[in-house]
């Protein structure tokens, strides 16, 4: 008596061969989709630097800003329109990620970039500060990013700063809103 299954193992067949010559296709056509894909973000962040052109050009940080009153070393995240996380502005180098030198002063804020374009937001435009948690591109734990409401050529924006010690963040909150209430009628 014979088993059938007995029948299907002497049946044995092996698997079909690939060709080489479909696999090569196949991961080129990948690596050309990752390409193009690369390319049109590259090509929509130079769409939205070209929008955002009007923008005026970011104030130098001035020679004598006086004595500084808080620093902190830490990252920038980048800047967005004020209330808007995840409307990243990219114009003037805002876009760039970094290592960052804050230093706040009675004439303002200085911030200073290693790598990318510094700038300063004079002590009338700051419009307050707040502990998020997150701004276009990057999410933290709550309370665990600086944000800093500031205007420029008529419009406010946000931008986020992450300090190497965290327990530094309040500090930078306090002073900035109590700066903001004694220059608010200054406008």
């Amino acid at each position: 008596m014979t088993y059938p299954y007995l029948l299907l193992a002497e049946a044995r067949e092996s698997q079909p061969v690939t060709h080489l010559g479909e696999r090569i296709g196949w991961v080129v056509g990948l690596l050309l989709f990752v390409a193009l894909c690369y390319w049109l973000m590259r090509q929509g962040w130079k769409w939205r630097g070209t929008l955002q052109s009007a923008m005026p050009e970011l104030r130098e940080i001035p020679a004598a800003a006086g004595e500084p009153l808080l620093t902190m070393s830490g990252r920038y995240h980048g800047t967005t329109t004020a209330g808007h996380w995840l409307d990243r502005v990219v114009a003037h180098g805002l876009g760039t990620r970094s290592r960052v030198e804050l230093t706040l002063t009675a004439q303002g804020v200085a911030v200073v970039r290693p790598g990318a374009t510094d700038f300063f937001v004079p002590a009338s435009k700051i419009r307050g500060a707040r502990l998020d948690k997150g701004i276009a591109g990057k999410v933290l734990t709550e309370g665990g990013l600086l944000v800093i409401t500031w205007e420029h050529g008529g419009k406010e924006y946000d931008s986020g700063f992450r300090s190497d010690h965290a327990a530094e963040h309040g500090d930078w909150v306090a002073a900035l809103n109590d700066r903001h209430k004694t220059t608010e009628g200054t406008r």
